[in-house]
């Protein structure tokens, strides 16, 4: 199954990952509005969508970051391996421009926690939305450690709105995670790997 998946991946180009990408985010809004629309009662799981809250940057924003700091803490420290994705993430994020990275982040944090904290959890509780969050990510059950990596950031991000009850809040904190590690990705992974081609080039 990896096997498979990984050919899938190298035989899209950049411009259809992020088609795919956007495809996905499209789909999973649909499914937001459509399951709203069925399983609410005058849309009214957007009573749990405040913008006025302060814990969008006293929670959201400062969480999002301690998820960051953490992250990058451990790229340092485990063998790259622990964090391969087949590559994909850097395929996205590598080429794109910081406002670009901005708005992939945007577009992929409004998407998923409305589907996932503003209407699944909301409907059947967190820990059932946090499994179908993971299982979404289709990626990382090829990878046990970045399996359980989005297991375990699923299920704060849930109990954040648990303690918060705003998906705004949660909006913002994966909007962060998601941003900031995109220009981490951009700058810093990316071209370790290209030193590590040079290296391996160089060898041979």
């Amino acid at each position: 199954m990896k096997k498979k998946y990984n050919e899938i991946i190298s035989s899209l180009s950049d411009k259809e990952l992020l088609q795919h990408l956007y495809l996905t985010q499209i789909i999973i809004l649909v499914i937001s509005l459509f399951l709203g629309w069925i399983l609410f009662d005058d849309l009214s799981f957007l009573n749990y969508f405040r913008l006025n809250d302060p814990n969008i940057f006293k929670i959201g924003f400062v969480a999002g970051i301690a998820v960051v700091l953490f992250d990058i803490l451990l790229m340092k420290w485990l063998p790259r391996h622990f964090y391969d994705d087949g590559g994909l993430n850097e395929r996205i994020f590598k080429h794109r421009n910081i406002f670009h990275i901005f708005f992939i982040a945007a577009v992929v944090a409004i998407c998923e926690e409305l589907l996932f904290r503003g209407i699944i959890q909301t409907k059947v509780g967190l820990v059932l939305a946090s499994i179908i969050f993971a299982i979404i990510h289709y990626r990382y059950l090829f990878n046990w450690f970045l399996f359980v990596n989005i297991v375990s950031l699923s299920f704060v991000i849930g109990v954040i709105y648990q303690w918060t009850e705003n998906f705004a809040v949660t909006i913002m904190m994966h909007f962060v995670i998601d941003l900031l590690l995109g220009i981490y990705i951009k700058f810093t992974r990316s071209q370790k790997l290209e030193d590590e081609q040079e290296g391996g080039c160089h060898n041979e």
